[in-house]
């Protein structure tokens, strides 16, 4: 479960952007995060990862509050946690296997790490996080020659490696295209159901977020002007969440 309590983010520059969030997220939960860009919806992801540090309020995950992690234990609490970005973040010069393995490496001794010499449960958990977002057999091609949406299911499964119970996704689909943007979304909506993984995506594609999201969070301004079904969202709802660019949102 994640507790946003009262939570604020104001920048060093003075910017706040985030005000006074209350909200609470339930395991297994597919939320969708919408608004326009610089809404805050980035910014209330990476808190719950402690990627941005909150200013007011209390946030916590399964009971924890997330500001008195430090050290050993903020980097424990990081791998229940996978984080996806529109830019993938893969090592493109190397093969979609080592790539998904990276995910493993916060929990080898250093001379593995520096070797690469993965256990080979290591391997084969990695072999099978590949199989479910269905590239198996992309496992030994290099990654940059993987189209985008199968680089965006290499991020997917380094970060189903973990064994998250919470995945982040940073507008992940924002630059594939349609027909590929449908596919990872279904790929998210699986394993979400599957594995019971909480997933929170920032998105700017209203229509997908409809699609796939049980529960819709609507961002204006730092403040959340709509939390509820995906079903109960209408023109009105879009029309406080975007103001008159609703549409542009769509």
């Amino acid at each position: 479960m994640i507790v946003f309590d009262h939570v604020s983010k104001t920048y060093p520059n003075g910017y706040q952007a985030l005000k006074d969030i209350n909200l609470t997220i339930e395991q297994g939960e597919f939320v969708a995060i919408i608004g326009l860009s610089g809404a805050g919806k980035s910014t209330l992801i990476r808190t719950i990862n402690r990627m941005h540090d909150i200013t007011d309020g209390t946030l916590t995950v399964d009971g924890v509050n997330v500001m008195e992690l430090k050290g050993a234990r903020l980097r424990q609490f990081r791998r229940n946690i996978g984080m996806i970005f529109q830019s993938f973040n893969l090592v493109t010069r190397t093969t979609v296997i080592k790539n998904v393995l990276t995910s493993r490496v916060p929990e080898l001794p250093f001379w593995r790490a520096l070797l690469g010499a993965y256990p080979k449960k290591d391997k084969l958990e990695a072999l099978e996080a590949l199989d479910k977002v269905g590239i198996l057999d992309k496992a030994f091609v290099r990654a940059d020659q993987l189209s985008g949406g199968q680089q965006q299911r290499v991020a997917l499964a380094r970060t189903l490696a973990q064994n998250p119970k919470i995945i982040l996704a940073d507008e992940p689909v924002a630059s594939l295209d349609p027909v590929t943007a449908k596919q990872v979304m279904d790929d998210f909506r699986r394993i979400n159901r599957e594995m019971n993984i909480s997933v929170l995506i920032n998105i700017h594609h209203v229509d997908l977020a409809l699609q796939y999201a049980d529960r819709v969070i609507g961002i204006k301004a730092g403040e959340v002007v709509y939390d509820g079904p995906a079903s109960e969202v209408n023109e009105a709802v879009l029309a406080e969440v975007y103001g008159g660019q609703f549409e542009a949102g769509v």
